[in-house]
């Protein structure tokens, strides 16, 4: 049983930001085996967005929270808090969520970096709104985003075809109203012996000895994630809604992260989700890692299908391996 707290949390602001630069179907047909009808029959995507050569991480989410600033008015020069949602920072360190202190002149405020891949943005939110009810803090900012197209191998057609590059950001502020919280419930895992089934180079040999590709491109294997992935959103799922007091057909929008289409329909077969009341952002940005959620939610918001007081299941999910979800109230 949760404790009482006397304050809630509110999200008053969201932005987002995609690279100018298309890799469409018919680009990655010049590069690698493949076709535009392959590419979509098996994914869902059509094009993606890819980052300049000098454009990195930390631009892409300094973009998004100008657009935030810019469409909702908001001030985030007062926060007391970022939180970075990435895994592709443009350095080890400084954290990129220093590099937004910087940008925007946020004068006093804790930054840090968090890396959970796919489902970070969920994260983030999950984080940001236990710290805002604690009442240890006033005003966070949660910005995610990754530059996949640093890390992807464009001789590899099983990967090439998936990544794009995204960034989103949210402003979440403290209430005096513990009642309207816009997190209803959340779920948060993790199964660490999966984790070579989607994995990066790194420094050295992990934990357990084992060798990680030198080049440094994103791996996956694509069976296996699928597998777990179905297995586990289907799960979590159903136990968010019960969670949050409601059934699956009380929440309003479904916005897992987008990965792959078929993966998508099979979780939305198995959870009871309608395909039509869910949230996408890959067709024309592809897979976004931590950026497909906040892209998704914010294309739903710009056309007006998310509305005040919507009630939203948000499930991130990716190499950890580690899931976030989130049954929130939307308070735009």
């Amino acid at each position: 049983m949760q404790a009482f707290s006397p304050f809630g949390s509110a999200i008053t602001g969201i932005g987002t930001y995609v690279p100018e630069r298309k890799l469409t179907n018919a680009d990655l047909e010049a590069m690698v085996d493949t076709n535009d009808e392959w590419i979509v029959t098996r994914t869902g995507i059509r094009e993606r967005r890819i980052t300049g050569e000098q454009e990195f991480t930390s631009h892409m989410a300094a973009a998004a929270v100008q657009n935030m600033i810019d469409r909702f008015g908001v001030d985030v020069t007062d926060a007391d808090l970022i939180l970075m949602c990435t895994h592709t920072p443009d350095f080890p360190f400084p954290g990129t969520a220093c590099l937004l202190q910087r940008h925007f002149g946020i004068e006093k405020a804790g930054a840090v970096d968090l890396n959970a891949t796919c489902a970070g943005f969920v994260y983030g939110l999950v984080m940001a709104d236990g710290l805002l009810r604690s009442g240890a803090f006033r005003k966070i900012l949660v910005a995610a985003g990754d530059s996949m197209s640093k890390i992807t191998d464009y001789t590899d057609r099983s990967s090439c075809i998936l990544f794009g590059d995204g960034a989103g950001a949210v402003l979440m502020e403290r209430t005096l109203a513990p009642d309207a919280s816009c997190v209803l419930a959340s779920d948060l895992g993790s199964d660490g012996s999966g984790g070579t089934v989607i994995r990066r180079a790194g420094l050295a040999k992990s934990l357990d000895g084992i060798d990680f590709d030198p080049a440094g491109y994103f791996y996956q294997n694509g069976r296996e994630v699928y597998r777990w992935a179905v297995q586990t959103v289907t799960a979590g799922t159903k136990r968010l809604a019960e969670a949050a007091g409601t059934a699956v057909d009380g929440i309003d929008w479904f916005v897992p992260h987008s990965s792959n289409l078929r993966m998508i329909e099979s979780i939305c077969e198995r959870s009871g989700f309608p395909l039509e009341r869910t949230l996408l952002s890959l067709e024309l940005f592809g897979n976004t890692s931590a950026a497909s959620i906040p892209l998704a939610l914010d294309l739903a918001v710009k056309d007006g299908r998310v509305k005040q007081d919507d009630k939203l299941l948000l499930f991130g999910f990716g190499g950890g391996l580690v899931y976030a979800g989130a049954v929130i109230r939307w308070s735009l």
